[in-house]
This record gives C-alpha cells, structure tokens and sequence, in this order.
C-alpha cells in the first residue's frame, strides 16, 4: 500500500500540478486557457467554463493545504479571484455557466451543477486560505440554491435555470444528457459540495439539505436491485433512464460514505456503508476489465462502451479503496492497485503531460478529446492522489496507535 502512495505522489506532484500550472494560466486574457489539444496548442479564444475553473480552484486550495506551497496558493487565488469577478452575477446571483475568452458571459444559464462546484471550490479555498469573503460566496450560493433550486413538494433539485432563476425548458446540463427535471449527476455534486462545506463551517441548513440528499440516494438513486445509480428521473423521481454508468456508481460508492461520515448520524453511517459496498462488488463483477480499466457505460441491449475514460479509472482507485477499508476484502486492494497499474500505462500521456481524456479497451488514446476544455480538468486524477495519500496515511497511523496501545 504504501508503494501505491508514493506512486500517486509522485504523479501527483511531477505531472498533474505542474502541468496545469506551466500550460493553462492565459496570461493574454486572465484566468486560465478554455482549451488545449493533446499536442498541447492552445486556442486562445475558446470558452472558459465555470466547471474548469472550479475545479481548478478546487485543486491548487487542496494542494496547498496539503504542501503549503505559496505557488498553489497562487494558483487558487487566481480561481478565485476569476471566479468572483467574471463568473458571478452581481445581478441576480449565482454563476454563469460559460465566458468567451475576455470573461464576457455567453451562457448565462444557472445550472444547480455549476453552483455545486462553485460552492465546493469556496469550501475548500476557505480552508486553505482563511478568505472570509469565500466563505461568504459559498453561504450566498447556498442560499440561492436554496431559496430557488429545492423541490419543496417532492425533494431534491431541479437542474437548469435561466440567468434569472426562472425554471428553463431545456432541463439538460450536456448535449448527451437527458432533458428531465432531475439527474443522479447534480445531486451528487451538491452533495460533496454540502459534504465540504460541512466540514468547515457548521450551518444549520447545509447540514439538514446534507442529511436529506443522503436519503435521496439511498431512497431513490440507488436501485436496490442493481446496486447501480438511476441517471435521470421526472420531478416526483420516477426513473427516467437504463443506462448504467460505472465511473458514477464507483465514485459515488466513497462520495456517499464522505457525506455520511461528515454528517456524524451512526445508522446512516452504516446504511451507506452497506449499500456502497454493494455498489463496489457490482462494478467489479461487471466492470472492471481484465487489464483493470474501468469500462465506460452499459445498456440494457447489452450494448457498452468500451473505451476507458480517465476520470472513471482515478474514481475507481479511489472507490475500490474506501471498500477495501469497510470490508477489508482483498479483491478491492488488489483491484485499485490494478486500477493505478492501468492509468500508468495508458491514461498517463508520457510525451506531453497530465492524462489522456480516453483510450480504447486495447490502450490506443484517442487523438480528438482534448487534453484540457469545459470538462477536462485536475479534479478527478488530483483528488484521486490526494485521497489515496490521505486514506493510506491515516490507515498507517491507526496501525502505528494500535500497536503502541498493544505494547502498552
């Protein structure tokens, strides 16, 4: 175990930060590049989106808290200061969704997806940074979110609104998603993102909205005969969706026990722990291929995608050991080991840097998706090395307590 901390240190510290600090700041325009091609050309007039540079932000505060290196700080603050400038509507709230490469908004929808990860990135910049004004931002975004995106009659979130707040009709976050009022997708979102700001400032509404998405999930996203997450769903959660998504159900697997443990509640703690163990075993049975890629999507016809993408392969590392650390099954050690073994074969782009978006099942990367755009970004192979350093350094100092008690 520890060989595989200091295998994802050292990716963590050689590839992924620097390359998102030495390639992606636009000093033209301000903020950080929209787009850059696996040959690393850059478009200097491609959109920036919201989600990159939360994500971003979401990064470089976590890399500080944990190296208290000024250079990460540097980077955060200049997310943060994009984010509170550019992407906030002074206004009518919230966070516009996409700018043009100057910062002007050319997408002004509120999707509660955006304002999730606005309010995630605040979270963590708070703590790394002591900024009061962040935590402020995240309080107003929580409050908007609130006050605007709940569904008071039948739970949860709705997903789009128009830069007004008004409901859309174009319910979709992506051209490949569903136009229904409610996905698995946003509120899995807004629930690491109440998770995270839970767990550095104590709020009252945070906490119970936290409480109520975890029984959402458990209630209704789960299916309780699959052990998969249901997509999409109308306003009253009735499914709306077959496809299954192996990358979500694994990240969601650990995401669910975070919330959890941060809530504090022993009886959800267990009733999460029981089904995310169960959602694990169901993705390693039908998933997980031979050379331990993460398989993409499946449909009831039998028809999968077959192609690896990046960000399931760093969730499941990071899933199937959170299961490894609830059950103490083998099999889950070994496959986020496997797991790591394969992104350092193929996902890793050893010629240009930072992470290929895909490849196929025999490895091949694909030459169209671009090393960084809207979606692809730091978040899921960083967070991925931060939490297996952190899962793996916590379980050798409880090893370490107990073996001191026992010789006391």
């Amino acid at each position: 175990m520890q060989g595989l901390r200091q295998k994802v240190e050292t990716e963590l510290l050689s590839d992924i930060l620097p390359f998102w600090i030495n390639n992606t700041i636009d000093y033209q325009y301000g903020g950080f590049r929209g787009q850059i091609a696996n040959d690393l050309t850059i478009d200097p007039h491609a959109p920036k989106g919201v989600i990159l540079n939360t994500r971003i932000l979401w990064t470089f505060a976590r890399a500080f808290s944990v190296y208290r290196d000024p250079v990460y700080l540097a980077t955060a603050r200049r997310a943060y200061e994009y984010l509170s400038r550019y992407f906030w509507d002074a206004e009518f709230g919230g966070v516009y969704w996409m700018l043009d490469f100057e910062g002007r908004p050319i997408d002004t929808k509120k999707r509660i997806y955006g304002q999730a990860f606005a309010v995630y990135a605040l979270a963590e910049y708070m703590h790394a940074s002591g900024d009061p004004e962040a935590l402020a931002m995240a309080l107003r975004l929580v409050e908007q979110i609130e006050s605007t995106g709940h569904d008071d009659l039948h739970s949860g979130y709705f997903e789009t609104y128009e830069r007004d707040w008004k409901l859309a009709i174009d319910q979709r976050l992506s051209d490949v998603d569903l136009d229904e009022k409610k996905s698995m997708n946003t509120h899995l979102h807004l629930l690491e993102a109440y998770s995270a700001l839970l767990r550095v400032h104590e709020n009252p509404t945070v906490r119970f909205r936290l409480r109520e998405l975890i029984e959402i999930f458990l209630g209704h996203i789960i299916d309780s005969t699959t052990h998969h997450f249901i997509l999409f769903f109308d306003e009253e959660w009735r499914p709306r969706s077959t496809k299954i998504s192996f990358g979500h159900d694994i990240e969601g697997s650990w995401l669910l026990c975070e919330a959890a443990d941060i809530l504090g509640d022993p009886a959800i703690l267990a009733r999460v722990r029981e089904a995310a163990v169960k959602m694990a075993h169901a993705v390693f049975d039908q998933g997980l291929d031979s050379d331990g890629g993460l398989l993409y999507e499946v449909h009831p016809a039998g028809i999968i995608d077959t192609n690896k993408h990046w960000w399931p392969q760093a969730e499941a590392v990071v899933g199937f050991l959170n299961t490894y650390q609830i059950t103490g099954q083998r099999r889950f050690l070994d496959g986020a080991e496997r797991s790591w073994a394969f992104i350092e074969k193929y996902i890793v782009d050893r010629e240009h840097g930072e992470w290929f978006s895909m490849v196929s099942q025999s490895g091949v990367p694909a030459t169209e998706p671009y090393k960084v755009d809207s979606w692809k970004c730091p978040y899921h192979n960083g967070r991925a090395c931060f939490e297996v350093m952190g899962r793996l350094d916590d379980g050798k100092a409880s090893q370490t307590e107990a073996m001191q008690q026992a010789r006391v």
